[in-house]
């Protein structure tokens, strides 16, 4: 006994049907209706932001790293900081 199937597949026409109209039925899209004037405007604006934006990110970078240099230096001034935080081991030092 045979098994019928249950699916049947579509006709090459009926597919070609089916493209047609899923293509045709996409709505349009903000880019399709703007200018090309407006849309370059627009990605320039969004590529300054971007760039403006990476360019705060670079001095906050430079500030905290000159931050923790300054830090740093002013540590090595500190006797206290550096007894406390040196090693206990003077048998290195011994000549």
């Amino acid at each position: 006994m045979a098994k019928k199937g249950k699916f049947k597949p579509a006709s090459h026409s009926q597919q070609q049907q089916q493209q047609r109209q899923s293509t045709e039925e996409k709505p349009a899209t903000l880019k399709d209706l703007l200018r090309p004037e407006v849309l370059d405007k627009l990605k320039g604006a969004a590529q300054e932001m971007k760039d403006a934006e990476e360019k705060r990110k670079a001095d906050i970078r430079k500030q905290e790293e000159e931050a923790r240099a300054a830090e740093k230096k002013r540590q090595e001034n500190d006797f206290e900081y550096l007894l406390n935080n040196s090693k206990m081991d003077w048998r290195n030092n011994k000549s």
